[in-house]
């Protein structure tokens, strides 16, 4: 598989868990039950006024995306930047797609910010827009001590810059204060980077990843929690609505990781992992986005049943940014570098 088909499965795939997920997300599992049978909820449903309706998940991680490549411009362009940062300013803008006011000034230029589409409501998280519109610059950390999984949900495109780890951990500290916040988003993003770059399974990315990060600090509430579903997967117990709740509602970002990493592990089929990510009493779209990373990463936007793929909100969006994403120098890390002119028509480096 190449790359671009990996980048597309990735987001797309994302995308598509969290749309699943968007109509149960605050649903408990008897609600979900008694309102789509006793599978769950295994299609598409309305969700904000339309059927695959995206959420907050999805248009952090599209921000996420456009702060990485206009760092890509602004280091290739400058010699120098510091990816956070720049990360900061596009999320800010998504913040102002929300309709909230920053305290700091940003720019609305480059065209992702011009998409009308995005400029709604879909019950963003309040920790992420309170630590946003209290930001008095770029690279300003959280000062909450927050470990929801708002950091953890939109990382999903550092995977295919240089540095994952490091981005998406210092990019979820702009939002969320606690260590487990942000360090189970750096190991999400380094999982899967493993699988986009090696080739690795996603068993053995996740036990390589651990071996590498799991063991630094703030990592251990994330760290137990993995290697207990690794565990379940080891032993052979595949995820049910109510062993998810035992295991937690993915409101917090370890849970959200856990969970997402144990239905993709026990997947026989992307739409057989998404479903079972999204069937629970807790935070189903973003167990989906999370389950739908990992799975579209391996194996590609085939594996994404095309009744989703035809009806998923923003579509063509995602599939330009992946386009986009795939034209970086794979090894650019956010330092110098062959400059891509065309792509800083797209997005400014400020």
């Amino acid at each position: 598989m190449n790359r671009i088909e990996r980048i597309k499965g990735g987001l797309l795939g994302g995308a598509v868990g969290d749309a699943l997920g968007a109509p149960v997300e605050f649903l408990e599992w008897s609600a979900i039950r008694a309102t789509f049978g006793a599978r769950g909820i295994a299609d598409f449903a309305p969700a904000y006024g339309r059927i695959g309706a995206i959420t907050d998940d999805t248009q952090m991680m599209l921000f996420t995306a456009e702060g990485l490549l206009r760092a890509y411009v602004r280091g290739s362009s400058r010699g120098i930047c510091h990816v956070p940062s720049v990360i900061h300013h596009a999320l800010l803008r998504w913040l102002m797609t929300q309709d909230y006011s920053p305290a700091t000034s940003v720019t609305l230029n480059g065209w992702l910010v011009q998409e009308r589409d995005l400029w709604s409501r879909r019950a963003p998280g309040h920790t992420c827009v309170n630590a946003l519109k209290a930001s008095s610059r770029f690279g300003f950390l959280s000062e909450n001590n927050s470990k929801g999984c708002g950091a953890i949900m939109r990382v999903a495109p550092c995977a295919f810059f240089g540095n994952a780890f490091d981005n998406a951990a210092e990019s979820g500290r702009l939002t969320h204060g606690h260590p487990t916040g942000y360090m189970a988003a750096g190991l999400f993003a380094d999982i899967l980077q493993r699988i986009a770059d090696r080739q690795d399974s996603l068993e053995h990315a996740i036990t390589e990843s651990l071996v590498e990060h799991g063991h630094k600090p703030g990592m251990e509430e994330t760290r137990a929690l993995v290697e207990r579903v690794l565990f379940f997967f080891y032993e052979g117990y595949r995820p049910t609505p109510e062993r998810i709740d035992e295991v937690g509602g993915g409101w917090i970002a370890e849970e959200a990781l856990a969970i997402g990493i144990w239905c993709a592990l026990t997947a026989t089929s992307f739409e057989d992992g998404v479903i079972n990510a999204v069937n629970h009493s807790g935070d189903s779209d973003s167990t989906g986005l999370i389950a739908g990373h990992l799975l579209g990463i391996q194996y590609g936007v085939e594996a994404i049943p095309d009744r989703w793929l035809e009806r998923l909100e923003l579509r063509g969006v995602i599939e330009a940014v992946a386009e986009d994403i795939e034209r970086v120098p794979r090894d650019y890390s956010g330092y110098g570098g062959e400059f891509d002119a065309e792509i800083e028509v797209r997005y400014p480096g400020d």
